[in-house]
């Protein structure tokens, strides 16, 4: 073939002449030879590289042409065995294509690549160090990843650690990724020194999430451990720093600290680990963690040593050794609840309650028992105490009055009641328990003489509720105090001393009601019964409604029976200033009092205006049982006549509940009495307040009365107005169903006119006949408004009722009418139904005059 180029002879076909020429005219163009390479990319392998070599030569800056070109070569090598001479070939390409292209990280990379593919670990090695060296240390972080898991996947962990200590110096963020290395590798020595150079480092920011607690824990698990490979770390130091460090995680590092002495060997330091632990530990949770740790320690030096022995024989030693351990272990487990009572108290010293526990878990131990309470009055501030801190000096002095030393006893009360407590009760309860241990043994003077000593008015006075001042100024106002000295001035004292105390309490404005009428009752015992009224007195000048109560209640029950009706006027007065500004809740019980005084002692009619008068005072849900005491007493005293004005009245005011039932009394009452035209005006007023669909007990209570008393003409009248009033219900209650009716009346069509082959309505339909059948029927039959009760009977002509006749009603009572009559019956007048006849007694209209 002929050669178009005078540098080289090349062979090519006859397709390849236009490639040639476009070459030859521009050689130096990377396009015409990569078009010249995609045509010839089904030629032989030595072909194309040929090419590529004739390429390369003209552009040797290429690093398309060496990229293609290498990737090509290597491409022509994949598959063969590692040994080929191909390999080298290859090898010898890259490190040509170096010459020009050593800062290409990609030329570099796929070198590096190829060179782990032939397993060549130093060439491999010396290649990615060039790579290093070549490259700017921007372009490291593309180098380093493959040089790392080249050096991790090789059997020489020197060489690897040596790589990770160069890619540390650059990257030190990446130390626990070599630490991790370390420990798979059995490096833990270096791998402790690196966890602890990342605990102390503050700015280290670890990249699996880990906090540098985490990290710290890895640390002391790391070197407990193993504490005989790690050999250049202080083990306790690093701990200890620790425990300092992370307060609040105390459990776990002193187990960590214990279990590196374990593993050592060092049994005894690790029990003296475990001790100073649980002396130390502020928290439940670390006292938890330290404590189950150290048991499991004891039960597994028990296990080892009976193992032993039953390996190896026993001997005397053994046994002792053995005795020692078993005791060991159960002074442990007996310990238990002190040690975690000391847990409690090194967490809040001020724990009242918890002191109390510490002295029941000596129960038998009377000087422990002495220290505890000693150690407990001297460490709690009763300013931080949680709990009554008086508690404990008052349990401190009955310890020692429960073993006959009641000298002891009086000295820790004489030093608690100098004690600064946070509130005056604390100081009160003190001074109580003071007295009542002298009151056990019968001292009954000294008893006197200390409460006389806890209530004497300090030099320097000071209100109760002052903070700033300390409570032995202020317990002279201490009501628990004063109360106890008032019982003891009654049971042992004389009647003056008794009342100057009781005149002190008042005089201090610390009493209470019980106070007052104990007081009184006091007085009363003693036969002075206006001094006792006099305390009273002063006690309702202290006190205000509703705490004023009490007293009134019992102050005038005194007074009545006292004095019955003697001080008449004065009784009054006492009701009238009780009455004058008490709340509708008290006033019952003072009125009824007050009724009742004028019944026995007074005039009737005062009495009645007592009643009429409560039911307007009381509350609204009492006023119904007031007014049924009212009537009921009104009749007793005038007579049933003189209830009438009453029954009016509260139809009047009681809400329709109560009214209904009023009603239903006052017609039954009337009817009684022969006063028919009465009971029917009540029955038709009230009809106006009873819906037929829920009060038709009321319904049923009125027919029956008609069907007793009436005629015909009655008994329509009342199914008029029974009608009447379900309409007016039943428009209440349809006034939506109408205003619905209205909005439709100027639709296109309604249902049936939409389905003509329907023959029915809907129910809705149905509903608004109903409705504006309901309506007509309430215009047409509405009642005039009554606002009072009427006594009239309605005069009704026959005309009306015979219409009402012809009206359809469902409860309409048959009365017989002989459909065979002709029609001129019709004008005659209705026949009058059999109604029961009952004489009026002559009780109701008193005795006649005799002819």
């Amino acid at each position: 073939m002929p050669s178009l180029s005078g540098k080289a002879d090349v062979l090519f076909e006859d397709d390849d002449l236009p490639y040639e020429e476009e070459i030859i005219r521009n050689p130096y163009s990377v396009k015409c030879w990569m078009r010249y390479i995609e045509h010839k990319q089904s030629a032989q392998k030595s072909v194309l590289n040929m090419i590529y070599e004739r390429a390369l030569k003209e552009l040797p800056g290429s690093y398309k042409l060496w990229y293609n070109y290498l990737r090509e070569r290597r491409k022509q090598v994949k598959g063969k065995c590692i040994t080929d001479p191909g390999y080298e070939e290859v090898n010898n390409c890259h490190e040509r294509a170096l010459v020009f292209m050593h800062k290409m990280p990609r030329i570099w990379i796929d070198y590096c690549q190829f060179m782990v593919s032939q397993c060549k670990i130093t060439r491999s090695r010396r290649t990615f160090d060039r790579a290093l060296r070549a490259l700017p240390i921007t372009q490291h972080p593309r180098i380093w990843p493959l040089y790392l898991r080249f050096a991790r996947n090789l059997p020489l962990p020197e060489t690897a650690i040596r790589v990770y200590r160069r890619y540390l110096k650059l990257s030190p963020e990446n130390a626990e990724e070599y630490i991790d290395y370390l420990r798979s590798v059995g490096r833990l020595d270096e791998a402790a020194l690196r966890l602890a150079a990342v605990v102390n480092d503050e700015n280290f920011v670890s990249k699996e999430g880990k906090s540098n607690y985490q990290l710290w824990h890895e640390l002391c698990d790391l070197i407990s451990q193993n504490p005989d490979k790690v050999t250049s770390l202080n083990v306790g130091a690093i701990i200890r720093g620790g425990l300092t460090r992370f307060t609040d995680q105390l459990g776990k590092l002193w187990c960590s600290m214990a279990d590196y002495y374990i593993r050592s060997g060092h049994f005894e330091k690790a029990r003296d680990v475990y001790e100073e632990a649980i002396l130390t530990v502020v928290t439940v949770r670390d006292f938890t963690q330290v404590f189950d740790s150290y048991a499991q320690f004891e039960e597994s030096m028990i296990a080892a040593k009976m193992e032993t022995t039953s390996e190896l024989g026993q001997d005397e030693d053994d046994d002792i050794d053995l005795e020692l351990r078993l005791a060991r272990f159960e002074s442990l487990i007996t310990r238990r609840p002190l040690l975690l009572n000391s847990v409690l108290l090194r967490q809040n010293p001020h724990n009242v309650h918890e002191w109390h526990k510490r002295v029941k878990l000596y129960e038998g131990q009377p000087r422990q028992i002495i220290n505890t309470y000693t150690e407990a009055v001297q460490t709690i501030d009763p300013m931080k105490a949680t709990g009554k801190p008086h508690s404990l000096w008052v349990s401190f002095a009955k310890f020692y009055e429960d073993n006959e030393q009641i000298d002891d006893a009086r000295t820790i009360f004489e030093k608690a009641t100098k004690v600064n407590y946070k509130q005056v009760d604390d100081l009160a309860a003190v001074w109580c328990e003071y007295g009542e241990m002298e009151l056990r043994h019968e001292n009954y003077d000294q008893a006197l003489r200390i409460l006389r000593k806890a209530t004497a008015i300090p030099a320097r006075k000071a209100e109760y509720f002052d903070s700033s001042e300390p409570v032995q100024n202020r317990v002279y106002k201490s009501l628990k105090v004063w109360s106890m000295l008032a019982d003891l001035e009654e049971s042992l004292g004389t009647f003056q001393s008794t009342k100057a105390v009781y005149d002190r309490i008042i005089d201090l404005r610390i009493a209470t009601p019980q106070i007052i009428i104990n007081y009184a009752m006091f007085l009363e015992e003693h036969n002075y019964f206006e001094e006792s009224f006099k305390a009273y007195e002063r006690g309702i000048a202290l006190f205000k409604w509703p705490n004023v109560h009490d007293i009134w209640n019992t102050y005038l029950t005194k007074f009545i029976d006292r004095y019955g009706g003697k001080k008449l006027e004065r009784a009054r007065d006492l009701f009238e200033q009780a009455l004058d500004g008490c709340p509708a809740k008290y006033a019952k019980t003072i009125y009824l009092l007050y009724a009742k005084l004028e019944e026995e002692y007074g005039l009737a009619r005062h009495a009645m205006a007592v009643y009429e008068r409560a039911t307007a005072a009381v509350e609204a849900e009492e006023r119904h049982q007031m007014f049924n005491i009212y009537i009921k007493r009104a009749a007793e005293i005038y007579g049933v006549t003189h209830t009438r004005a009453i029954y009016q009245k509260a139809i009047e005011v009681l809400p329709d509940e109560h009214a209904r039932d009023m009603c239903l009394r006052f017609a039954d009452m009337e009817s009684k009495l022969g006063e028919i035209d009465r009971a029917r005006a009540i029955y038709s007023y009230c009809s106006q307040i009873c819906d037929p669909r829920v009060t038709a007990h009321f319904w049923q209570t009125w027919k029956e009365f008609e069907i007793r008393h009436g005629n015909e003409d009655t008994i329509r009248e009342m199914l008029r107005i029974k009608r009447s009033v379900q309409a007016t219900y039943n428009t209440q209650v349809n006034f939506m169903s109408s205003q619905m009716l209205k909005a439709t009346g100027n639709a296109t069509g309604t249902v049936s006119d939409l389905a003509p082959g329907q023959s029915g309505v809907d129910d809705m339909r149905l509903l608004e006949q109903k409705a504006q059948q309901l309506a007509a029927e309430a215009e047409r039959d509405k009642p005039k408004p009554k606002e009072k009760i009427l006594f009239v009977r309605s005069d009704t002509s026959r005309s009306e009722l015979a219409e009402l006749a012809k009206q359809a009603n469902p409860d309409e009572i048959d009365i017989d009418d002989d459909d065979d009559e002709d029609e001129d019956a019709e004008d005659a007048e209705p026949e009058e139904v059999q109604l029961e006849q009952k004489s009026v007694p002559t009780a109701v209209f008193g005795g006649l005059k005799d002819d």
